[in-house]
Parts: structure tokens; C-alpha cells; sequence
């Protein structure tokens, strides 16, 4: 007995004794009124300090684990945990289906398996090796000087009172009429989105939006009931005639749309067309749910203002934002911009689902944007990732014989292949090679898309990129011979 104890480096010991001697109370190792040793012997035995020792005897005195008899030493207190006997369940059959879908549509489960050594351009998320951390340090250390007590303790539901205003600067900086609006904070994207859609009336179960369209935003919409209806999309967005048909031929609880730097395809809503769809919308009274995905990622060309923006005073469209594929995504702080009835129904959903989003999180981005780091990090990370965009458009145009590349910003490219190869087949083949990329037609609403696929290159080196690239196209050109 005793002979197992085994210390970490980096946890306070006198605390892995006490959890150690708790473990054998609990299991049974240790019975009731059993003499432990002395601190003395103990501590020979388990290679510590005796006041290590002591310590731990104190701690599970106070909880009730051990007594102490004067004279003659400490033992187990009768605690033993008292059992029933056992039965199982088969939770499968205990499993709704909205639980049973959710796993079936869980990509980190039945997605693509990436190895490590594997070039992955599966990833779309931030380079961390951009990270801001010296500045990330201070702006913690600055607002836990200033009110660490306060964002220890529980905070609202609408949000931090100062990101709060921030953010509605920030949206009133991108076009913004705020007149009749307010802000809701939320645990990233896909908690806004999925208030958002439960909060909405099913008069019908369809949802139009563009095909292909965001995955995530795509399962959501199927757990709580909504069939996506898919728009196909030209070079500049949604293809507007095939849009007003199916407005005027079917009825919609709300769209969903992503008009800049879309994903998958990367493509930009043209001004125009912005208008376009939102004097659509207007006529067929079918709201807008506006994903503000990457828009902080443009390389080239002039600024497009949001379609929140487009409709002025109007308060049809609901704008999700974020700063997860730009700043920090392990901050789940994102936010929805919509009209004050609206955001005042779903403050009642996020208190009664969650309480509210970290404090403490919105105030360290808070203190970090308030400080200016924002916009210095904004321009390294443009121009480090439009370095990797050019070079990924070079190698895709050089390497891969693809019949359509879109992708005018972000972090990446949507290809279309010829309609006879299937996406899936290079990717087995690149597999192979020990290169991963995303097949497009999990993007698709209506099972298409078995020719596209979707680069990332956020996080791939310029030599993996060039590397992998080069092995991908080579793959599709094996399949265009096999075909």
C-alpha cells in the first residue's frame, strides 16, 4: 500500500496527496476507523515533506474524509460511498432523433480523418502563429486591474455594457443605421445563429439561401426543423432571376445569406445586387438573416457595405458577426445586430439557455480592441494572409485543371472541377499522398457539388501549399485519366 503514488511537476503536491488518500477512502482501499500512518511515516513512504503531509491530513479532515484522535493519530471517517445495485441502459434507444442527426451531420466525427505530418487544407480558421499575445496579456491584465472582482461574478445576459457600445460604433463605422436597433452578445456564431432560429415562427419549414452555403449554418437550420432551399450563385452572388422565382412560387420563413467573402465560394455580392435582393426581400416581407463572415478580410478593391447597412432605417435584416475567423476563435464572442423587439425576445432565450457569455471574455477583447491593437493586427494579418492568397490563386491556376476558381478574400478558394470528376475520388487519392482538403458537396443543399472543393490555407506553409497544391492537381489529373 502506498507504493503507487506517482507526482506531477506542475501541481501543488500537498494537494495530489490529498486527492490520492481520497481516492483509496472512496474506493474502499482505506475502510472505516482504519489508523492511517503518522505524518511522519507517510511521508517517507510517499517521497514527500512531512508538512506536505500535515497539510493534506488538515484538508480532509475539514471535509469529513479522516478524524483525529488525540494521542493516538487519524483515521477513516465512516464515508463510505453506499451503492445500489447496478443496472444499464442502452442509451441509443433513449436518443431523440434531433440527437441522432446531430451526430449523423458531426463532421469531426464522420468528416475527413487528418493525420498529423498531413498537409490540411481543411482548416479555415486563423493562423495562431499571428496570435497578438503580448498585447492579449496586457489587455487581461489591464481589465482585471481595473474590475477583476466584478467580471469574476456573474454578468447579463445582453452582454459587457462597453463591448456593447463598441461593437455598435464599430457596426455604425460599416454603415449602420442603428435607429431602432440594438445588440446581443453572444457564445460566438453558432450560438446567435441557433437563438436566432429558434426564436423565428415556423409558418412553413423553408429557408432560402444561397447553394452552396455555410455547413454549420446548414445543420442548425435541419435540427430545429428548417429545410434549406439552395439559390445557385454567379460571379458576383446569388443569381437573382432564379431567386425571384423561387419567391414567387413558394413561401419562406427567412433567408440566410452570406454576401461577403461567402462560404464556401469566397465570392463577393456585387453593390448592385445588394440591392437587388434586399428590394426582393422587400416585396415577398421575408427577413434577412445576414452572416458578416470574413468581412474584415479584404484584400483588394473597395469597401461593400453590409446589407445591414443597404437597408437604411429598415429593420428586416438580422446581422450575425465575429471575430473568430480574424482575431481569437478560442473567444467565443460573437454578436447580432437587429431590431430592438427582436433582440429583447432573444435576451429572454440566451438568459434561459446559458445566463450569459463570459464576462471576463468580453472584457479582455473589449480592453483589447479599446486599446487599438485591433487595427495594428487587422493590417499584419491582410498582409500576411494576402501573401498566402496570391500564392494558394498562383498554384491553383499553375498545378490543378480546374474549370472555375472563386474566392476574392478570406482565408479560402472554392474550385470547381469538370463535371465528370468527383471530388471525393481526389481526395482519396491525395489521402493517399498524405494531403486533406474539404469536398464541396457537404456545402450543397440539394446533394450537388460532387466536382467542387474547398482550400484553406490559412494555416499551411508556403511550401506545403505549393507542395500540396501540386499533389492535388496531380491527383486530378490521374482521375481525369481514369475516367
Amino acid at each position: 500500500m502506498f507504493t503507487d503514488f506517482r507526482p506531477v511537476d506542475d501541481r501543488p503536491v500537498y494537494i495530489q496527496v490529498k486527492e490520492y488518500l481520497k481516492r483509496m477512502i472512496t474506493k474502499g482501499i482505506l475502510q472505516a476507523d482504519q489508523k492511517l500512518p503518522s505524518t511522519r511515516e507517510l511521508s517517507t513512504l510517499l517521497h514527500v515533506s512531512r508538512n506536505t503531509v500535515i497539510t493534506a491530513y488538515a484538508d480532509l479532515e475539514e471535509e469529513g474524509l479522516i478524524y483525529t484522535v488525540k494521542g493516538k493519530g487519524s483515521f477513516v471517517s465512516r464515508s463510505k460511498i453506499v451503492t445500489t445495485s447496478s443496472y444499464r441502459l442502452d442509451w441509443r434507444q433513449k436518443i431523440n432523433d434531433k440527437a441522432r442527426m446531430a451526430e449523423e451531420m458531426d463532421l469531426m466525427k464522420h468528416g475527413i480523418r487528418w493525420e498529423k505530418g498531413m498537409i490540411s487544407f481543411t482548416s479555415i480558421a486563423p493562423d495562431e502563429k499571428l496570435f497578438d499575445l503580448s498585447n492579449f496579456k496586457r489587455a487581461f491584465l489591464d481589465r482585471i486591474s481595473i474590475e477583476g472582482e466584478i467580471l469574476l461574478n456573474y454578468g447579463y445576459a445582453k452582454g459587457y455594457k462597453p463591448l456593447m457600445e463598441y461593437l455598435l460604433r464599430y457596426m455604425e463605422n460599416k454603415g449602420v443605421d442603428l435607429t431602432g436597433k440594438d445588440i446581443l452578445i453572444t457564445n460566438g456564431f453558432t450560438e446567435g445563429f441557433d437563438m436566432i432560429v429558434s426564436a423565428l415562427s415556423r409558418e412553413n419549414a423553408s429557408v432560402i439561401c444561397e447553394n452552396p452555403t455555410h455547413h454549420t449554418a446548414m445543420k442548425i437550420l435541419r435540427l430545429n426543423g428548417f429545410e434549406p432551399v439552395g439559390i445557385e450563385m454567379e460571379q458576383d452572388g446569388i443569381h437573382l432571376e432564379k431567386l425571384r422565382r423561387a419567391l414567387s412560387e413558394q413561401l419562406f420563413c427567412f433567408a440566410y445569406l452570406i454576401p461577403s467573402y461567402h462560404n464556401p465560394t469566397g465570392i463577393v455580392m456585387s453593390p448592385e445586387k445588394r440591392m437587388a435582393v434586399l428590394n426582393l426581400f422587400a416585396k415577398y416581407q421575408v427577413p434577412i438573416i445576414e452572416d458578416g463572415f470574413n468581412e474584415e478580410l479584404r484584400y483588394s478593391g473597395s469597401h461593400v457595405a453590409p446589407l445591414i447597412a443597404c437597408a437604411g432605417k429598415g429593420n428586416s435584416v438580422i446581422y450575425l458577426g465575429s471575430f473568430s475567423k480574424i482575431l481569437f476563435p478560442g473567444i467565443r464572442v460573437g454578436w447580432i445586430l437587429a431590431d430592438k423587439d427582436l433582440i429583447d425576445y432573444l435576451e429572454s432565450i440566451k438568459r434561459a439557455r446559458t445566463i450569459h457569455t463570459s464576462t471576463l471574455d468580453q472584457a479582455v477583447l473589449y480592453q483589447y480592441l479599446h486599446n487599438g491593437n485591433f487595427e495594428k493586427y487587422l493590417k499584419k494579418a491582410r498582409s500576411v494572409y494576402k501573401r498566402k492568397y496570391e500564392l494558394a490563386v498562383r498554384c491553383c491556376k499553375e498545378f490543378i485543371p480546374l474549370k472555375r476558381m472563386t474566392g476574392d478574400g478570406g482565408l479560402h478558394l472554392f474550385i470547381e472541377l469538370e463535371e465528370n470528376i468527383h471530388a471525393r475520388e481526389v481526395l482519396k487519392d491525395c489521402y493517399s499522398k498524405g494531403v486533406v482538403f474539404t469536398p464541396g458537396d457537404i456545402f450543397f443543399t440539394d446533394q450537388g457539388g460532387h466536382h467542387t472543393l474547398r482550400l484553406g490555407f490559412s494555416r499551411v506553409s508556403d511550401e506545403e501549399m505549393v507542395k500540396g497544391i501540386k499533389l492535388i492537381g496531380e491527383s486530378v489529373k490521374k482521375c481525369m485519366r481514369e475516367v
